[in-house]
């Protein structure tokens, strides 16, 4: 019987470190393509929202898939994972508002720093949130592949879901 409370506790901290992701979806002019990294998680299993506790998120590069290893790999090149292999995503500012929530966010990669305004949605006790940047806010030149043939464009949409308690 402790056998299996204690496999039913691992399964639950395993699928709450799956609720948490950052995605990132791009276009090319021929297809679209979606990175995700879930293998990320709070000290505590969920993210504290308040005033005096904001989240400092620490993304491993390399935990970024985008479900083809071509297409991974590429995407950790672009990003260059052995000279940055950490993006951190820093919350600056939280409020409240009528319907969701309102975000200043940092991120960080590459050695650059862009600041966003993110609303944020809780849906299930995470924290949905949606901000559309760009290559070229990092100084990331758009990648170009089979001799140009294949053009990734500068817009990506970037989405955040993290488990929270507020």
């Amino acid at each position: 019987m402790k056998l299996l409370y204690l496999l039913f506790g691992f399964i639950t901290i395993v699928a709450q470190a799956q609720d948490n992701f950052v995605q990132i979806n791009g276009n090319t002019n021929v297809n679209s393509f979606r990175c995700v990294n879930n293998k990320f998680k709070a000290e505590t299993g969920v993210y504290t929202f308040s005033e005096k506790t904001l989240p400092n998120i620490i993304l491993k590069v390399n935990d970024f898939d985008c479900g083809n290893k071509m297409m991974t790999k590429d995407f950790q090149k672009i990003l260059n994972s052995e000279k940055y292999p950490e993006m951190t995503i820093k919350f600056i500012n939280f409020t409240k508002t009528q319907k969701s929530y309102n975000a200043v966010v940092e991120v960080r990669m590459m050695n650059q720093s862009k600041r966003y305004n993110v609303e944020f949605n809780v849906e299930n006790n995470k924290m949905i949130g949606r901000k559309n940047v760009k290559f070229s806010d990092f100084n990331i030149t758009p990648p170009k592949k089979m001799g140009g043939m294949i053009v990734v464009k500068d817009d990506l949409n970037l989405i955040f879901s993290l488990s929270t308690k507020i």
